[in-house]
């Protein structure tokens, strides 16, 4: 269920740059979302990633990919020198998050974030029946192996991005069906956010 999720994710993340965009992904994987926005898109796609078994798969697939630590800010790239940032379920698993968002809308005029949405139905349903930290399609992972450092919900980033002063340019909500229309903080397992400054 999980790729499903992730292929709705990479569709929508799709539908939203536009083609011939300058692509910057932060904590890009193996590159799946960066390879398919190449090909359909044609996008000017770059990825930064800290997993070295991941850059190679996104050398493999002609991706231009840097080794670097997200968490640490991105002093290589002038401002506004990107059209989109992505942060497509990375999100959850940086240390300094305001940091990361701050620096990816100083160098991209637009960030789309993509993250799993904690507050799902089914979590709450085994967290409180079950008593333990769920695992669920969008939340796969023991508590003891999870890559997740922050636990968000989509009223949650809805809060931060209004504290923040960031501007919410579209938001998606999605479950393995596709999109979520009703009540998306408690029926969708993950959300995808457009936003700017």
């Amino acid at each position: 269920m999980e790729s499903i999720i992730k292929r709705f994710d990479h569709q929508v993340i799709c539908g939203i740059v536009e083609s011939g965009s300058k692509v910057l992904d932060l904590g890009c994987g193996n590159g799946d979302l960066l390879h398919l926005l190449a090909e359909q898109s044609g996008v000017k796609a770059q990825g930064v990633e800290l997993n070295n078994d991941a850059i190679h798969a996104c050398v493999e697939k002609g991706l231009s990919v840097f080794h670097s630590d997200i968490d640490s800010g991105l002093p290589y790239y002038p401002d506004q020198s990107f059209d989109y940032v992505i942060l497509n379920q990375s999100l959850q698993e940086a240390k300094k998050v305001e940091t990361v968002i701050s620096e990816a809308l100083r160098v991209g005029k637009k960030v789309i974030i993509g993250f799993p949405n904690f507050a799902h139905l089914e979590a709450r349903i085994r967290i409180f029946f079950g008593g333990r930290a769920p695992i669920v399609s969008s939340l796969p992972y023991e508590w003891y192996s999870t890559p997740n450092l922050r636990f968000l919900s989509i009223k949650d980033f809805k809060s931060f991005c209004r504290i923040k002063g960031y501007k919410i340019l579209a938001a998606h909500f999605l479950d393995s069906q596709g999109q979520v229309r009703v009540l998306p903080n408690l029926f969708a397992q993950n959300a995808i956010f457009v936003i700017t400054r």
